[in-house]
């Protein structure tokens, strides 16, 4: 898959010191798979999850989510944002 852009993620990990080596994991598995739909990617990321349009990832133990919206088709996963679990309960994500 090709992950678009890595620039949210570096920035999440410099904002949340805990973040860089869960979110390089994260990173370096996902670019080299080609998922098809969500189970496959439920295989790798069995806590994957898809709320509308997003697949959101759990990260370090549930502390974070990585929302993202993947293109299945061309294989593009888009980074949207990357929240708290505090963050991401207050749905403001969503719009």
């Amino acid at each position: 898959m090709h992950v678009i852009s890595r620039k949210k993620l570096l920035e999440a990990a410099r904002t949340h010191g805990d973040l860089s080596e869960p979110l390089d994991v994260w990173y370096r598995i996902s670019k080299k798979v080609q998922w098809k739909g969500l189970m496959e990617v439920r295989r790798m990321f069995p806590s994957a999850d898809a709320v509308d349009e997003f697949t959101i990832f759990n990260i370090k133990g549930n502390a974070y989510r990585l929302i993202t919206e993947i293109n299945y088709t061309t294989g593009r996963i888009f980074l949207r944002h990357v929240l708290t679990h505090a963050e991401y309960d207050r749905e403001g994500w969503k719009k």
